[in-house]
């Protein structure tokens, strides 16, 4: 079938919108028409870094409603509304004990360009297209593993709900699911981007006592007070380290890092109290820093978190009942945009004009 999406051709080029021919979904796949799909940092990524072959339609925080089953598919039928979230191969040692963001296959199946089974979906003319995060979302429709597909309720809007699939999944698993930080403990969130403001978020439904904000931008530190950030601070203006320090007394229990600058994922560790952990879910480059006195010598602990640690299945149901109950407006986050304004809502995200861009598709 001919569907519209926007086609990435090569490294740093603009977003196109062209036609491009989808094939028919295969065995435990689904056809998606596609509702609304959240823009990621990791898109921004994949289009300046060429994470998967190009050309690519990019897209990974997906939403829509099941227009046709593959066979063998059990779990779903025509007019589900669902979330699409990454893949992985549900076969591994790390998907079976319920880590699938930890799949063995995961940048096989994310970045590769391909389904699992080693073909396309996508073409263009005689010329093959990258499918992205199992899904390539940035489109009218998508082919899907039903592995990656969550099915969610039909009372809450359904153009809202992509960006569960990975940003806003990151932050706020990041703090339940791998954190799990006891009730009345501290955390500091480095960057108030959409990430992290679902990890404070998160922080105040785990009953953290002192959850510190740190960003360089005021507006976002005031949107962090008002989603439950007991303390902020604006890192270009003061002493991160020095300020948290003097209100915590010792340092913070954990702390997660959105940004992946340097200096900052130092401060991160460096505002720690003894035993503490930090969590990094931000891409970070290449860095230095001292493993005795920055880490082993007060015990702390540094770790990668993937996709919040979550099962997106049984995770994205859990935040939707959250959302409902009022406990997590991740609303307050969106800006939605034309399909047509995808080039725009990316500028916009750079700038810092949008948190969460979302481009209302279909």
């Amino acid at each position: 079938m001919k569907i519209t999406a926007a086609v990435t051709h090569a490294q740093g080029e603009d977003f196109k919108i062209e036609e491009v021919e989808l094939q028919e979904p295969k065995a435990n796949e689904v056809l998606i028409k596609v509702v609304a799909s959240g823009v990621c940092h990791t898109d921004a990524v994949a289009r300046d870094a060429g994470l998967s072959p190009f050309p690519v339609v990019l897209g990974h925080e997906g939403s829509g409603i099941i227009e046709k089953v593959g066979s063998g598919v059990r779990n779903f039928e025509a007019g589900d509304h669902v979330v699409l979230s990454f893949a992985s191969c549900g076969e591994c040692e790390n998907c079976l004990s319920a880590h699938p963001a930890a799949c063995v296959r995961f940048n096989e199946l994310n970045f590769d360009g391909k389904m699992e089974d080693h073909t396309h979906r996508l073409h263009q003319q005689d010329q093959e297209v990258s499918t992205f995060f199992g899904q390539s979302s940035f489109g009218t429709f998508a082919i899907v593993n039903e592995r990656n597909v969550v099915k969610v309720d039909k009372d809450v809007d359904l153009a809202l709900l992509g960006p569960l699939g990975c940003g806003i999944q990151t932050g706020s698993g990041t703090v339940l699911n791998k954190l799990k930080p006891e009730f009345g403990s501290s955390i500091a969130i480095y960057g108030c981007g959409a990430v992290g403001l679902s990890a404070i978020m998160a922080a105040k439904i785990a009953g953290c006592e002192r959850i510190i904000a740190v960003d360089v931008h005021d507006a976002r530190l005031e949107l962090a007070k008002e989603l439950g950030a007991t303390d902020v601070f604006n890192g270009s203006k003061v002493d991160v380290v020095e300020e948290i320090k003097a209100i915590t007394k010792v340092g913070t229990n954990y702390a997660i890092d959105t940004t992946g600058v340097p200096q900052v994922v130092r401060q991160s560790l460096h505002a720690l109290r003894p035993l503490g952990v930090s969590a990094i879910v931000g891409v970070t480059p290449t860095m230095e820093f001292d493993v005795h006195n920055d880490i082993m010598a007060e015990g702390k602990a540094m770790i990668g978190v993937i996709e919040g640690d979550a099962v997106p299945k049984l995770f994205i149901p859990k935040l939707i009942d959250y959302y409902k109950k009022g406990v997590f407006p991740f609303d307050k986050l969106v800006k939605f945009y034309e399909f047509d304004q995808i080039n725009e809502a990316f500028a916009d995200s750079k700038a810092g004009v949008a948190l969460k861009p979302v481009l209302k598709i279909s």
